[in-house]
């Protein structure tokens, strides 16, 4: 049973497709999921001027910003398991297109209920695509490199794509709306654009799923034997690690600009783009790491970036709050990485795409629900004493479920 906790696993398929080969599609489909996820985060430095032009304040931004969490619940409970049977192209091309359509409601639909659609619409592109593409990724290098069955490298590259894009969409949004014309129009455009032309690329990809066998054996669902317990305490991991990507995302350019007092986008960004690239960075330097070690370090580093954050609204300085985004981002990325190879090592081959889409819909409940609590706790108690119990709260809970995972394993070596 520890190869279901700290192993990947998943051999080829044996469907051959036309297209471009194996090799060179795993990286179209790792730009295509790191470019749809950046989209998800452009608004995030742009928040501010949402609130500015439709009339609204801290708590609806949380609630904008929430709407995606809605739409991705949809995507991946209804919609993420289908590429299991009707194949990896057919679910990551819609997924793109839909996020096109998306950018196009944010340029032509101004307003409050334009901003929640068209982030619901947001949130069902990344429900089809984030559990797809990932499974996907998977299915391409073993069919590249059909002698390394087990490789990490798959779930690392979707790892990174995912964290490196939702770092890269503040990041360029906010040097966008620093110095390019029309802030709220300009970004989407360029990203519509982009996913468009992405959606062509990805066409071009090979099928790996063998639609007949599927639809004959896909379960939406199915564990291994003894999946049970590890898919659950790796689902509480990534809630608990995307719940602080959620608050910064959401958040963070509010602070910036109310306690900091800066209000130039591009600064704005700098808290969500330090939390995913750090994320993304960790991942990267500490690939080697066994999982265990990985989860250790991740559950010491996302408890003294929490309480770094608590601190820096006391003290309110930039490079503080931007290295406590740092620290929290790297041991949130460092959990997600486990925890998503954990999922993957827990389901049957056949179910690979459902079962992640399950467990991106309870992380993706993580990066909206808090956030929410915590905005309507800093409206009742005030923003310090929220903070602190939110960084409390966050940090047992990932605490909690780290040690579930370790114990899980040691009674699998025993």
């Amino acid at each position: 049973m520890s190869s279901l906790l700290y192993n990947r696993s998943g051999g080829a398929l044996n469907e051959p497709s036309g297209g471009i080969a194996p090799a060179r599609s795993f990286w179209t489909v790792a730009i295509a999921l790191g470019a749809l996820m950046a989209f998800g985060t452009v608004p995030t430095p742009l928040w501010p001027l949402f609130a500015g032009r439709d009339g609204f304040g801290s708590t609806m931004v949380t609630v904008a910003f929430a709407a995606m969490v809605v739409g991705a619940a949809v995507g991946f409970l209804l919609l993420g398991h289908l590429s299991d049977r009707l194949g990896r192209r057919r679910i990551i091309v819609p997924a793109l297109l839909t996020s096109a359509l998306a950018a196009l409601l944010l340029v032509t639909w101004h307003g409050v209920t334009g901003l929640l659609v068209a982030r619901v619409v947001t949130g069902i592109g990344t429900g089809l695509m984030a559990s797809t593409a990932t499974a996907y990724l998977s299915d391409l290098y073993s069919r590249a490199h059909p002698k390394r069955t087990g490789s990490p490298r798959p779930g690392l590259v979707a790892a990174v794509a995912n964290l490196g894009g939702l770092s890269l969409g503040p990041l360029v949004a906010g040097a966008l709306a620093q110095w390019a014309p029309a802030p709220l129009t300009t970004p989407f455009v360029l990203f519509g654009v982009v996913l468009v032309a992405l959606a062509a690329l990805v066409l071009t990809g090979p099928e790996t799923v063998d639609r007949q066998k599927a639809g004959e054996s896909a379960a939406r669902f199915g564990l291994r034997p003894g999946g049970g317990a590890v898919f659950a305490a790796a689902a509480g991991i990534g809630f608990f690690a995307f719940a602080v990507m959620g608050f910064f995302s959401s958040l963070g350019a509010v602070m910036v600009r109310d306690e900091l007092g800066i209000s130039a986008p591009f600064i704005a960004g700098l808290a969500a783009f330090a939390v995913f690239a750090a994320s993304a960075v960790a991942q990267l330097a500490l690939a080697r790491l066994p999982a265990a070690s990985m989860l250790t370090t991740g559950v010491v580093l996302f408890p003294a970036g929490l309480a770094l954050t608590a601190l820096s609204l006391f003290h309110p300085v930039l490079a503080l709050f931007l290295v406590a985004a740092a620290l929290t981002g790297a041991g949130a990325g460092l959990l997600f990485k486990v925890s998503v190879g954990q999922s993957v090592a827990a389901a049957l081959p056949a179910s690979r795409a459902g079962v992640l889409a399950v467990f991106f819909a309870i992380a993706y409940a993580g990066m909206g629900l808090p956030s929410i609590g915590f905005s309507l706790a800093a409206r009742q108690f005030g923003l310090r004493p929220s903070m602190i119990g939110f960084a409390a709260a966050l940090s047992l809970g990932a605490l909690i479920a780290v040690r579930a995972s370790h114990r899980l394993a040691a009674r699998a070596d025993t």
